[in-house]
């Protein structure tokens, strides 16, 4: 194991420890929460009697659903931007200042525009992560050598060839580096909107917990998502550090 690796588990360890001491000492009460442990249970319990695989699923498949829009969408605007300098120049200070978008305020235009079903959901994860692939994908096709451009143009690569033979395959690190972001947001995006309007999934099984006081399922919910979410960066970081490792640049 790493350096860096050995002290990010055990600075996640000494959390959850603290975590465990204050909420057996009763510094934290079992009202607001239970132990580490007994989430863990919890949770093992609730995927055991498959109560809310209905949930857990819908929300998933949504997320992943608006992932892959905001990153196929995402790597194709930015190989038309970056070819487009204009349009570039322009839409950067956007880019800059999007994310202060109350993008959930939306939510009531998207129902009339989608309906009431997963639709307006699946817009807002895609639009939360579609602006993270763009500038990371922008940044990944900046760096590509100039030496392969002129060796494409050479070889009379057209526009399309060019990108899915130079351009993206040189910047798939970069890329995965935003599916990433993608990721996470996405994620915010589903679980937000069904926090919001909604009459399934995570997102509403954890409002509908937590205005029950229902910590046996709000908890254990919670705790699932961080751990869908970290295995998916996990395994996306990984392949990342192999492609940098193999060109060398890890």
């Amino acid at each position: 194991m790493k350096r860096a690796a050995i002290w990010r588990i055990a600075l996640v360890a000494l959390c959850v420890a603290i975590l465990e001491i204050l909420c057996l000492t009763g510094k934290i009460d079992r009202l607001t929460m239970q132990p580490p442990h007994r989430i863990v249970v919890d949770l093992a319990k609730m995927l055991s009697a498959g109560t809310l695989n209905a949930a857990i699923l819908k929300t998933l498949g949504n997320a992943a659903i608006a992932c892959a829009i905001a990153i196929v969408a995402g790597v194709v605007g930015a190989i038309v931007l970056h070819r487009l300098r204009t349009a570039r120049e322009t839409l950067d200070p956007l880019f800059a200042t999007y994310y202060a978008i109350p993008i959930f305020a939306f939510y009531p235009l998207l129902i009339i525009l989608f309906g009431l079903g997963d639709a307006p959901q699946i817009f807002i994860g895609a639009m939360l992560g579609i602006v993270a692939v763009i500038v990371n994908t922008l940044n990944g096709l900046d760096r590509v050598p100039r030496v392969l451009l002129r060796t494409a143009r050479v070889h009379g690569l057209g526009a399309i060839e060019t990108a899915l033979r130079v351009t993206l395959p040189h910047s798939t690190p970069y890329i995965l580096s935003c599916a990433k972001l993608a990721v996470a947001y996405s994620l915010i995006g589903i679980i937000g909107a069904e926090f919001i309007m909604s009459s399934g999934g995570m997102g509403y099984e954890i409002s509908f917990a937590y205005t029950n006081f229902d910590n046996a399922t709000m908890y254990p919910l919670i705790l699932l998502i961080l751990i869908v979410s970290t295995a998916v960066n996990m395994a996306l970081a990984r392949w990342e550090k192999i492609l940098m490792t193999r060109r060398g640049q890890a």
